[in-house]
Order: structure tokens, then sequence, then C-alpha cells
């Protein structure tokens, strides 16, 4: 019975169960990653490459690692100065974006809409409330006044709406399941390694990823942003044979994310600090991933299309894809009170970016091969609820469950004003 090799940092490995993937050897990791020095530092792709940089928001510069190449290719310097030399090399290669499917490259900066799903619902005279008016209503939610637990851009979710949260999740995960999906409990903290190798940034201006103080909690520490880097963390250094791919692996997990937005739109709680998510992780042959893509999309669109809300299914631009993608879809549901679209969920085709960077290969019989790993989002609880509550609302002050949730839900129909929690009132306390 083959099994998987964890061979990264120890302080994990507690946090990991075995589960039945089938997995060959254990594939000894190096120091460095093997990026396709061949492609990237080939004078003939100059031209390809910075254009897919231009298009990708500038992600790295292949001057800079052309330039650190010469050097380790041409001069002459102690084994230390060559060391330093090679790992800004690896290090700059690293920032480098993914390539693009060459359709993608076509779409200038919008967009393509791929498909629409289910039709807007008509309020007639009733001017739709926004998901905080409803939920201010319904005394079913607290985000402001949080500072004695935590900063803003977060929340307390009360009685039914909390149960609605439950719902979403278990119906999610009952449908993954029936799916062939494997459930998989991930850690949400993380070594650096792990974030930086599934294609985001630490401990720079722009980031996304929380740090841990390294004197409290010890160094190179993070919370995770998706359960993505956990999934594709769980594979680093594994060999898999071809006949046993795709895998397909589910999480729920708590989400950490640091950004923050002053933009109208994304106010509220469309855009939090911590919240809970579904994803989906595959690791695919190379020739099945585009095939693969197009099958987490049309799981997105199976699991959304009975909730009742409208969306629109987006083939993405480049400068929207981010270093890892090779090409990614969204998905936007329409958000009535807030009168616009809101991203719900995302899916993505990252080719071997992530495995190259995690040593994670197949075996076909003759040789080993880098894997494809894809991902996408099964249910992001925030902003579904927010297009959920604002869609099914009633003139009268309640709101409607879809049918399909209502099992999840005890069987009930509808969500009503919350009684039982008092709405809360904080005291002044005098120092």
């Amino acid at each position: 019975m083959s099994k998987v090799i964890i061979t990264y940092n120890k302080m994990l490995a507690p946090y990991y169960r075995r589960f039945n993937i089938n997995v060959g050897k254990r594939l000894f990791s190096t120091c460095y990653p093997e990026i396709e020095t061949e492609y990237y530092c080939n004078i003939k792709n100059c031209s390809e490459i910075k254009q897919n940089i231009n298009q990708r928001k500038g992600v790295g510069s292949l001057d800079h690692v052309l330039e650190l190449y010469h050097i380790l290719k041409t001069t002459s310097t102690s084994a230390n100065s060559y060391e330093n030399v090679k790992k800004d090399f690896y290090k700059e290669l690293m920032l480098l974006p993914n390539r693009t499917h060459p359709l993608v490259q076509q779409y200038g900066e919008n967009p393509v809409t791929v498909t629409t799903l289910n039709e807007k619902k008509d309020f007639g005279i009733h001017k739709p409330l926004e998901f905080s008016e409803i939920t201010e209503f319904l005394n079913l939610m607290r985000t402001d006044r949080l500072g004695y637990t935590c900063d803003n851009k977060s929340y307390y979710y009360f009685g039914e709406l909390a149960e609605y949260e439950e719902a979403l999740i278990k119906y999610t995960v009952s449908s993954l399941l029936k799916k062939g999906f494997k459930l998989v409990s991930v850690p949400d903290i993380l070594p650096s390694a792990i974030i930086t190798s599934c294609g985001m940034t630490v401990n720079s201006d722009r980031t996304q990823i929380y740090s841990l103080d390294p004197i409290l909690h010890g160094p190179d520490l993070y919370l995770s942003g998706t359960a993505e880097m956990s999934l594709a963390g769980l594979f680093k250094n594994t060999l898999h044979s071809s006949d046993k791919l795709p895998i397909k692996l589910a999480a729920v997990s708590r989400c950490y994310r640091a950004e923050t937005s002053n933009v109208l739109d994304e106010r509220g709680t469309y855009r939090v600090h911590q919240f809970t998510k579904v994803e989906m992780f595959i690791v695919s042959h190379p020739n099945l991933s585009d095939q693969m893509l197009e099958y987490i999309r049309k799981t997105q669109e199976e699991l959304f299309t009975p909730l009742g809300i409208h969306m629109r299914v987006l083939d993405m631009p480049p400068h929207e894809l981010g270093a890892p993608a090779y090409r990614k879809y969204d998905i936007e549901a329409w958000m009535p009170g807030r009168n616009n679209y809101g991203e719900i969920s995302s899916c993505s085709n990252c080719t071997d970016y992530q495995s190259r960077r995690l040593n994670i290969k197949y075996n076909d019989g003759k040789t080993d091969n880098y894997v494809h790993t894809l991902n996408g989002t099964a249910c992001a609880i925030p902003r579904m609820l927010i297009s959920l509550m604002e869609t099914h609302q009633q003139a009268k002050g309640k709101i409607e469950i879809p049918e399909i949730l209502q099992p999840y839900m005890n069987n009930k129909k509808n969500i009503v004003k919350n009684t039982v929690m008092p709405k809360l009132k904080l005291l002044k306390i005098k120092h």
C-alpha cells in the first residue's frame, strides 16, 4: 500500500492525516526548484516572455533573471559568491508569472462572458435591501464595535444566519463527496516555502498574508489565505503513478487575508480579513488539465445554479490571472441590494507552476514528469450569503431558503427575525 510522504517542515507533521491517495516513492527535495531555465533563459523567447509579464501586471524582471544567468554561466567566482548569485537567480526566476493560455492572450483588458445562469429576480416596486440592512433588521449579524475581540473587517453571525453558513458548508461538502472528491482537514499555519511555491508573496508591502510574530511563535510562520496552499503543500516531494490521476481533494478551512479596500462596491462583509471557504484542488496529468479546468467550472455551476441566484461566468484576461494561473474563470453573482455583480468563486489551471516549485511529479511508466495543479472555490461563505439573502428577500422582512438547502436547515423554509439573541450594547468602562 503506497502512501504520501511528507518531507517539509516537521512542525506541520502532526496536522496531517493519511488518506487513500496512492503515491509511488519518495522524491528527495533539492535546494532549487526545477523551473524551465531552457525556456526563460533562451534569448529567442525574450519578446514572448516580456509581453506576458507586461500583460500580467509586470510581475518579475526577465532582464534581472538573464543578467544573473549570464553571471552564473560566464563568471569565475568563489564557491560562496557563486552560491549567493545562484540563490538570487532562483529567487528572481520564481517571481516570473506562468505562461498564459493562447486564447486568453487575445482578450485585452476585459473578461469574456462564457455563459449566464438563472434570471435576475424581479422585485417589482419593492426596492431590495443590502445584506447589511437585512441582517440589521433581522438582528443576524454584527460588524461594528468589535474592539474587544477583533479588528475591523470582521463579523459575528447570529442564529439562523450562523445556521445558514453551516448549511452551505454541509451542502457543498456533500455534493463534492458524491462527485468523488476526498475531504481533507488542513492546517491554517504554514511556512513561507509552501506559500511562495503556490505563487503568493510574504513580507512585502503588497502581501495579503498575515505573518506570525517570530519571537512569540517561532520563525517563518504564516496564516493560510486559502486551503489551496495546504493541499498543494501536502503533495510536496511526491511521485504519482499516471494511472492514479486525477486526484480530487476538497477542504473546509478558515481563510485569512490582510488585504483591505476602500472601494465602495467592496463595502461591508464583501471583503473581510477572515472567512470560511470550501476549496477544490486537483492534481492532474498535463494532457488533462484543460479538461479538468472545465470540469471544476462545471462543478461550480452545478453547485450554484440550484441556489436560485443570477450569475455570469467570465473567462478572465491576463492582468487578472495572478502569477500561478495559466487560465482562470470567475463566477460573479448578482447582488440586488447592491445593484451590482460580485465575485463568488474562481477556478484556475496552474499547469506545472506550483508542481515545479513543490517537486510534485508523476511517472508514465518510462519517465518522471511534473503534474498540473488546479484549484477552484466551491463555496466562499460571506459573498455567497450576500447574494442569497439579497436575492431571496421578501417585502415583509423574511428570507426564503432555497429548497435544496432546506434539508440542511432542519427543513426551515424561511429565515426570520432573531429574537433569542438580544441586540448587544457595549458599556463604556471608566478607568
